[in-house]
């Protein structure tokens, strides 16, 4: 069972699809890089529930924190970059330091500050490769969530109306309770 981020970490490192992708990530060079969102809480919640097979993604994101490579232009290029690597993996390549603009934000200051702000708990958290090709685990608002099957908002998603709306959008869009039977719901209601 999984109890911790070192157990999180393990689960990582001996599948060796992910660890793929990530080296795969890696090739990019960039400043300030994870793989973050679905990539890591569709791992957990799979092992959770006992899965034999992956959860299909509807996609890969990698985000990145580069003040001089501020365009979607670059971001498409990255993206074509890792499909002449691996053309069926559906990659998404965002830099965070333009994507406070577009979810109509204040700035962020990292990579991980963007993470901290995404709007569920579970959710928040990212993995890259160090120099060995050792796991790292960032997890701005704690692993806890993710591993007792919990889905809440984000601190800055419980601070407006227009945020709380966007939380609770999400959940029905997503349909995470119909993949994963055990997740709980913590709703935001005025």
């Amino acid at each position: 069972m999984l109890k911790n981020e070192s157990d999180i970490i393990r689960i990582i490192e001996q599948d060796s699809w992910m660890m793929e992708i990530l080296k795969t990530a890696r090739t990019l060079d960039l400043p300030d890089w994870w793989i973050c969102a679905g990539f890591v809480r569709s791992k957990i919640w799979d092992t959770l529930h006992g899965f034999n097979e992956r959860t299909e993604l509807p996609d890969i994101d990698v985000i990145y924190f580069d003040p001089h490579l501020d365009s979607e232009e670059a971001e498409k290029e990255l993206e074509a970059k890792l499909a002449r690597i691996h053309p069926t993996i559906p990659w998404s390549v965002k830099n965070q330091v333009r994507m406070h603009r577009v979810n109509n934000l204040e700035p962020y200051s990292s990579s991980i500050d963007a993470m901290s702000k995404f709007p569920e708990t579970a959710t928040a958290l990212g993995v890259k490769l160090d120099e060995s090709d050792s796991v790292i685990l960032a997890a701005p608002c704690g692993v806890e969530d993710v591993l007792q099957l919990k889905l809440r908002a984000t601190e800055y998603f419980t601070k407006t109306e227009e945020r709380k709306k966007i939380f609770e959008d999400r959940i029905l869009k997503k349909g995470w309770q119909s993949i994963w039977t055990n997740i709980e719901v913590e709703h935001i209601y005025k």
